[in-house]
Formats: structure tokens, sequence, C-alpha cells
């Protein structure tokens, strides 16, 4: 079990435009040769955008985009002419299979802060897709089979207790709040990468959590 703090993350955006991201993993001109994914996650961005700030139109490619929403709205355009407003809650995702271009702003009037994690597919190319699923419960995992992959939202007061799902490979994020997971203490923006873990259990803290935990086959 590998803990990452929210500090150590890698500092991007633009402040002149309004963004600041914050990179989990390496990415863009941050390159580090030994933190390039975990199971299927290449990337966990957490995103700042001040009100009328975004990413203009940029492709994608061979890449699973699921994006999870923990302040504001976020309207996301594309190149099929989709037009989407995802907010606190729901997920989206996209699949940039053999190529997309997309839009991402922050059209509110309040801060937008999202989550957005990259998979890498088991096959490249085919066609890209589209998903959406509003107000996803803690209950109803959300599966993502063209990455081997799950998605788990999981919801804590203090004291209440979760199961982290037993899987080759599982990755915890903390959206927000504060957790107690195999005794270390998490707060919004750590992250634990398990490997082969069974019988683990997360325990709210003293400010309400969301989780994201995605458990990988491989």
């Amino acid at each position: 079990m590998s803990v990452r703090y929210a500090e150590d993350r890698y500092l991007g955006g633009d402040a002149e435009a309004g963004i600041e991201s914050l990179h989990a993993f390496s990415f863009g001109r941050f390159y580090d040769p030994d933190n390039l994914r975990f199971g299927a996650v290449l990337a966990c961005n957490e995103e700042w955008l001040a009100p009328g700030a975004g990413f203009g139109e940029h492709p994608h490619s061979h890449t699973e985009i699921v994006t999870w929403v923990v302040e504001g709205e976020l309207t996301h355009r594309d190149s099929t002419g989709r037009v989407t407003v995802v907010h606190p809650g729901d997920v989206q995702r996209l699949s940039a299979a053999g190529g997309l271009r997309h839009v991402e702003r922050n059209d509110g009037a309040g801060e937008l802060v999202f989550v957005q994690m990259w998979l890498a597919p088991l096959e490249p190319g085919g066609e890209p897709a589209y998903d959406i699923v509003r107000g996803i419960s803690d209950a109803t995992p959300y599966a993502l089979p063209q990455a081997g992959a799950m998605l788990h939202v999981r919801r804590l007061r203090d004291g209440e207790r979760a199961a982290v799902p037993d899987a080759r490979y599982a990755y915890v994020h903390v959206a927000r709040g504060e957790v107690i997971l195999d005794g270390e203490e998490l707060g919004a923006g750590d992250s634990v990468r398990i490997t082969d873990g069974t019988g683990i259990e997360l325990t709210g803290g003293k400010a309400d959590a969301e989780v994201l935990i995605w458990e990988m086959a491989g």
C-alpha cells in the first residue's frame, strides 16, 4: 500500500488564465518514469477553474476519460456536437478511442473543482463514445469494461465505515473531507495505491468525506 499526499502532487495549470491543476501522476511537462501509471490509471488530475476559465478545444485518443465534479458545474463540448453540463454527483465518461476533440469550461458564476481520471483501454482504436450517469449512488458502482475497471463512490460521515473492494489493484482518491484507511489519516487530495488488498476499510473522519475508488483486475 502506497500513500501519496496532496502536497506531493505536481502543480500545473495557468494562474493567469484562472486554471490550477494538480497531477497525481507523471503528466505533461512533469515527467517521472517511476510514476507513469497504476493498474489502468494513467492520470488523476484535480482541476480548479475560475468563472469563465477553461480548456480550449484539444485532442485525445486511446484514452478512457472519467470526470467527477466536486464543486460547481462543468460544461463539456466535443467534436461530435455534444454539449453537456456535469454536476456534482454525476459521472461522465468520454472514450476518446481513435480520436476526438473537446472543450471543458466553467460557464458558471462560482469556482469549479473537478477530478479527471484517465485510464488505459484494453484495446486501442474504435469509435469515440460518451456516457453520463446523473446522481450516482454509493450502492451502484460505475463499470468501465473498456479498461477492465470499476469506479466506486464512498460518502462517509464521522465514524461511518465502508469497504475498499478486494482487487488486484485499487486506487483510492479522497475528493473531499477526511477518512482513515488502515490507520492512515487522509484528507482531500490524498490518494492510496493498493496491490492485492483484502479486508481493507475506510472510516469517516470529522469532515464529511467523498472518496473515489477504482477497482481494477490488471
